[in-house]
């Protein structure tokens, strides 16, 4: 089963409302679209959103890699060699995580289709149901209590609450808000997206334990680069820590795993390059005792799927962050996982289980 075409399509996508972090804010879910097409013509799929402040690629630099330097060392190779095309597909060019994971995510979609299985039991088949989180943007206190009292009434038992973008005696009155407006049986988990440096992490989750904020975890409360401030703050509070963008690779997790940095590590497709390096992710913590969440960047219900496969596929991913489809205004795929409210169902069908794509 060779690779006998490699193309890429442009999508936009509106959201309902902005998204709002520490780094950007979104209106407009762009991405690249990857379609591989194989000699017996089984036909994969993947997704690439432009993140520039987290991965540092834009829809052209994602489009160039894929079109410019990985397609024409791909095509020709046999996909049941896999091993052999996922070494030489990251060996291609360093960094560009998000295009390598476009390519790797469509590379898998036609293994599992090859095999007749949905792409989940391919990669070992743990559960078949996740629940996902849903993300309150940052925004004044008010509104974003308002925000999270919607999603509760929506059925989310749990909030992902970004922070990190003003003072923190400004995002203490944010959580504070929240809580009075939810109650205490909803989970926060808060995100502060490198927004602080780590003594002041420490102040700030030190006062929100003294105030009974009841916070699940703080998620990158640090730069990325700050792995010794990353280790500070999960040293000197109770509340557990979890990395985001201080673990792209394999090797950034053994750092963060071995020094014992964070309680938990988020691995994301576009940050690892694709399943193939998440596995080995996933695997390092799971040997450390780590557990890890499975998020996303904002992505359309294509590049979600694949994320969720990988992460029904694997018991020592425990938490879920697959809202973004939530949030767009329209949806580019037929087929692949499907909501209800919280609750994600996997495709029954072979591979990511994604009939159509509409580009």
């Amino acid at each position: 089963m060779k690779i006998h075409q490699l193309e890429t399509f442009r999508t936009a996508v509106p959201l309902h409302t902005p998204f709002k972090t520490a780094l950007r804010t979104v209106t407009v879910a762009e991405a690249i679209v990857v379609k591989l097409t194989c000699d017996n013509g089984i036909i994969g799929w993947g997704e690439a959103p432009p993140t520039v402040v987290i991965t540092g690629e834009s829809l052209s630099s994602i489009e160039h890699s894929i079109q410019q330097v990985i397609k024409p060392a791909i095509i020709g190779k046999n996909l049941l060699n896999h091993e052999n095309l996922f070494q030489h597909l990251h060996s291609l060019l360093i960094m560009n995580t998000s295009a390598k994971a476009a390519v790797d995510m469509a590379i898998y979609d036609c293994l599992a289709q090859h095999c007749q299985l949905p792409l989940y039991q391919f990669l070992g088949g743990y559960r078949h149901e996740l629940e996902t989180d849903y993300t309150v943007s940052v925004n004044s206190p008010k509104e974003m209590g308002n925000d999270a009292a919607d999603y509760v009434n929506k059925g989310f038992d749990v909030l992902k609450v970004k922070v990190g973008k003003d003072e923190i005696e400004t995002d203490i009155k944010r959580i504070h808000e929240i809580r009075q407006r939810i109650g205490y049986d909803v989970k926060i988990r808060l995100d502060a997206n490198q927004g602080w440096e780590s003594k002041a992490a420490v102040r700030a989750i030190r006062k929100m334990e003294d105030l009974d904020l009841n916070i699940e975890l703080v998620e990158q409360p640090v730069p990325a680069h700050d792995i010794e401030g990353l280790k500070r703050v999960t040293d000197e509070v109770e509340t557990l820590i979890m990395a985001d963008e201080s673990v792209f690779t394999p090797y950034q997790a053994f750092e963060v795993l071995k020094s014992r940095s964070a309680d938990l590590i988020n691995i994301k497709l576009m940050k690892a390059g694709g399943i193939y390096q998440a596995q080995k992710i996933n695997d390092l913590a799971e040997v450390c005792g780590v557990e890890c969440m499975v998020g996303s960047m904002i992505e359309t219900r294509l590049g979600i799927t694949a994320a969720a496969h990988f992460a029904a596929s694997r018991k020592n991913v425990t938490r879920f962050d697959f809202d973004a489809p939530l949030m767009l205004a329209d949806d580019i795929v037929v087929g692949g996982i499907r909501y209800n409210g919280r609750r994600i169902t996997m495709p029954t069908k072979a591979g990511l289980g994604i009939e159509r794509v509409k580009v």
